[in-house]
């Protein structure tokens, strides 16, 4: 069946509206959410394409709940990471080239899970290889910008508290991957 005559993806298109529909009402009664058309493209596409990823995977893989737990994970680790990082920055602020390094983070989760075809053991290491670029990058920062990295609100234990978060989501993806392969389930 053609994945334009999913009911899903209408499904998808509607929850993404109305999310949207949230920062645009807020913008009505508040005057600290200040959107422009960029920012409501962005996030609907952000959103839509995440949405839209999963349940592609979801339909390929019917039946192999681990790794469909695995993909899901790793595109919420993936779509919080770049929302995150462009709403506010993880470094400093959103004008911070440093954040840059985090579309590497990306890059790698990307280009890995085309290389592994998204069969199981790829993934695993591909999301493997994910969580240690994300562990670097604070790292890097810190030797780069060591003054950016203390003067955080959130202060430098605050941005490795966060980028560990999202290498546990990474981690835990590869975890859930590598599981799926050892029992032979294939995407």
């Amino acid at each position: 069946m053609c994945l334009m005559r999913n009911r899903n993806v209408s499904y998808i298109a509607l929850a993404t509206a109305f999310i949207l529909l949230l920062p645009l009402i807020a913008m009505q009664f508040t005057n600290e959410v200040n959107w422009t058309l960029f920012d409501f493209v962005f996030a609907g596409t952000l959103i839509f394409t995440t949405g839209l990823l999963f349940e592609v995977v979801r339909k390929r893989t019917a039946g192999n709940r681990e790794y469909q737990i695995a993909t899901g994970l790793a595109l919420a680790a993936a779509f919080l990471l770049v929302w995150i990082n462009g709403a506010a920055g993880i470094i400093g602020s959103e004008s911070n080239p440093l954040n840059l390094m985090y579309l590497g983070v990306i890059a790698i989760a990307i280009i890995g899970a085309l290389t592994a075809r998204l069969q199981p053991p790829g993934m695993a290491r591909t999301l493997l290889a994910t969580a240690i670029a994300q562990a670097v990058v604070p790292m890097i920062a810190l030797v780069a910008q060591p003054q950016v990295m203390f003067a955080e609100p959130a202060g430098l234990i605050g941005v490795f508290v966060l980028n560990s978060f999202f290498v546990m989501l990474f981690a835990g993806s590869a975890l859930l991957f590598r599981r799926a392969g050892a029992a032979g389930l294939i995407a």
